[in-house]
């Protein structure tokens, strides 16, 4: 596993992967054809094989309704500086490098972080990077801001809170693609994130391929009830 430091006026933080598994040819498009309400059905087959890997949208809620990504999950994880924000502020240093991450996306990344709550671990300024970068989204378990201007940029973000307090002053990154824990799931750098206006999954990339194979069982069982309640055949048939 490759390994470097960053420096300079950002927090040191370790990068676990500097490359990403790749993803099976065919997986992306396989699972984001399966249509709307797919973390509920992504949720169902992780049900059926052991895997809890659902966090609802109770908790991590999107910044407009219509927001759905199927991409590869970008890990980040941030901690509260122990230093005061007007410290920080009056000094101009920042230890929030969720930029560093950002450099290392590829086309359809998610950005996943684990973060501080009630304050902001991203916002605008960010969002477009991560955006010009290639990434479809992001997954934070914390707070983040400027959310009208990622809405106007096209870029979802699904979150714990919404907060105006900068992370800048109080926010520490110290790890960038290791394993990171979002609401008590953990995610590896890798794994496909599923996340609509019901929920995110994280799907571990070793099963990605029989998730898939059974969603589209899944999917087709219920178009073929969807069809019969429509033809008007009754409850007990």
């Amino acid at each position: 596993m490759a390994e470097r430091q960053l420096t300079g006026k950002i927090a040191r933080a370790a990068i676990g992967r500097l490359e990403l598994p790749p993803v099976p040819p065919g997986l992306i498009d396989g699972l984001r054809a399966l249509g709307p309400d797919l973390s509920s059905l992504v949720s169902d087959v992780l049900d059926e094989m052991g895997v809890a890997r659902t966090v609802p949208a109770s908790v991590l809620r999107p910044i407009y309704p219509e927001a759905m990504i199927v991409g590869r999950a970008l890990t980040l994880r941030n901690i509260a500086q122990s230093d005061s924000p007007y410290k920080g502020a009056s000094a101009r240093l920042s230890r929030l490098a969720e930029i560093e991450a950002h450099n290392l996306a590829e086309p359809g990344d998610v950005l996943v972080i684990e973060g501080l709550h009630d304050v902001s671990n991203m916002g605008g300024v960010s969002a477009m990077i991560g955006k010009r970068q290639g990434e479809i989204g992001a997954v934070v378990d914390g707070g983040v801001r400027d959310v009208a201007e990622c809405r106007a940029m096209g870029y979802p973000i699904w979150s714990r809170s919404v907060s105006p307090f900068t992370g800048k002053w109080r926010i520490q990154t110290v790890a960038i693609n290791q394993t990171v824990a979002i609401a008590g799931v953990q995610v590896v750098p890798g794994d496909i994130v599923v996340a609509d206006e019901t929920g995110v999954c994280f799907v571990p990339i070793d099963i990605a391929s029989a998730v898939l194979d059974r969603a589209r069982d899944v999917h087709a069982a219920e178009a073929r009830r969807h069809a019969d309640i429509r033809a008007g055949v009754s409850v007990p048939d």
